[in-house]
């Protein structure tokens, strides 16, 4: 609805929005098979993630919020790799919305904004791992213009069964 779309502002994440980025990544560790973290987080134990994402650079936190109530809504993390120095310029990206938000182009915004503000780094790929199935992050990562390149299967085992993992790939 695009209404509701001018109704969201994007903006680089910082400290003040630890406890509602924590509170939004710990819906998904308890409630879903999207992030292979099994345990829920204190604001704290996250503190080192927020600040591995500063607001310049190739590893980046991009916060969605209520543009009156700077509720925040979502966000989206470019991050490193892995931690060889060769896979310098590839990074994962991934993004997140509030339960109550989804549905609203949330998704859609954040990477705009994400791939937007890595524009000018010195980055070749960007790759996202997707646990299988999940349709909607499936679609937005295609809009964004990543392919598929493969599927890691039963590759993660959280809620007493095995989840296979796809694997998207972007050139930047």
């Amino acid at each position: 609805m695009p209404s509701e779309r001018t109704e969201v502002q994007v903006r680089s994440g910082v400290e003040a929005d630890l406890k509602a980025l924590t509170d939004i990544y710990n819906h998904y560790v308890r409630e879903t098979p999207i992030t292979f973290d099994t345990a829920a987080f204190t604001p704290e134990e996250r503190r080192p993630w927020l600040l591995s994402h500063p607001e310049d650079g190739p590893h980046r936190l991009m916060v969605a919020t209520g543009a009156d109530s700077q509720e925040i809504l979502g966000y989206a993390t470019s991050s490193p790799f892995r931690a060889k120095p060769a896979y310098t310029t590839s990074v994962e990206v991934t993004v997140y919305v509030a339960p109550d938000a989804g549905g609203r182009g949330i998704g859609t915004l954040l990477y705009g904004a994400l791939f937007e503000a890595l524009a000018g780094e010195d980055l070749h790929r960007a790759y996202a791992g997707i646990a299988q199935p999940n349709e909607a992050s499936t679609r937005l990562h295609e809009r964004f213009g990543f392919r598929h390149v493969g599927t890691y299967r039963e590759v993660g085992r959280k809620f007493g069964r095995y989840w296979d993992v796809a694997w998207y790939e972007r050139e930047l």
